[in-house]
């Protein structure tokens, strides 16, 4: 039976989470421990009261997630932030976060992740950041409308903003918030954006850059990386895995 320093050592390694240089808050790695020990493994895209409760009950005790627990830190352990840890002691639940190493990995991440939904090849990486490109480019030939289409058949809401070519060569992959990536798209040569969210500004941004963007959901678009570590880690140790849903429509 593996330990938690096994999986913890393995999702380091495959993150190459050393490398990158991400928000302060962000913790990426081990951020809460337990005994020690591994039996299942759980992925789910927030740390919250609600997804541990999903984790606990279903028998997890090495939950992988995309947002942590400390970007807000420091706070005093009481209130929902009790409860938060109180529920993974409880359960004996180690827990995992991974964020940008997670969005930008060439196999595992959202981004990658993203194009290969629409059966597109990533050719190129932008925005750059310490430790690598986090947005992924990838090349296609079909009509915009064609894109839309397969978005809305993946994707419960999609928000549509069609400003650019009517057969885009090339679609840009951020996923989760696409706010900070939005001013270097056309730097990058790509008039074509799939995302989670934007802020209301970028309407007019899109219409004057002459965009193509087309909003997912910062949660829906970033289920697939969580997922996918947790699937490679439970076939390398032999353990089984579950994804632990949320009901969140942002």
């Amino acid at each position: 039976m593996p330990t938690l320093a096994d999986l913890v050592t393995y999702c380091d390694q495959r993150t190459n989470r050393s490398a990158f240089k991400d928000a302060p808050s962000a913790f990426n790695g081990l951020q809460v421990a337990n005994s020690g020990r591994a039996t299942k493994i759980g992925a789910a895209v927030d740390a919250g009261v609600v997804p541990f409760q999903k984790a606990a009950a279903a028998g997890v005790d090495f939950l992988i997630v995309h947002h942590g627990m400390y970007w807000d830190m420091p706070r005093p352990l009481t209130g929902p932030v009790y409860d938060r840890v109180a529920t993974l002691f409880r359960a004996d639940c180690a827990l995992y976060s991974s964020h940008l190493p997670l969005d930008a990995h060439p196999e595992l991440g959202n981004n990658a992740l993203l194009a290969r939904q629409l059966g597109l090849t990533v050719t190129r990486t932008w925005l750059p950041n310490e430790g690598g490109p986090i947005g992924a480019i990838a090349a296609q030939s079909s009509p915009r409308a064609a894109l839309r289409a397969k978005l809305e058949s993946l994707y419960t809401r999609v928000t549509a903003i069609e400003f650019g070519s009517a057969s885009p060569a090339e679609v840009a992959f951020c996923s989760g918030s696409g706010n900070s990536a939005l001013a270097s798209l056309a730097s990058a040569g790509c008039d074509t954006l799939v995302t989670g969210e934007l802020r209301e500004e970028h309407f007019n941004f899109a219409q004057e850059q002459k965009l193509n963007l087309y909003l997912c959901g910062h949660y829906a678009t970033e289920v697939h990386a969580v997922r996918a570590l947790a699937a490679e880690l439970a076939a390398k140790f032999n353990l089984p895995w579950e994804f632990i849903a949320t009901d969140n429509p942002l």
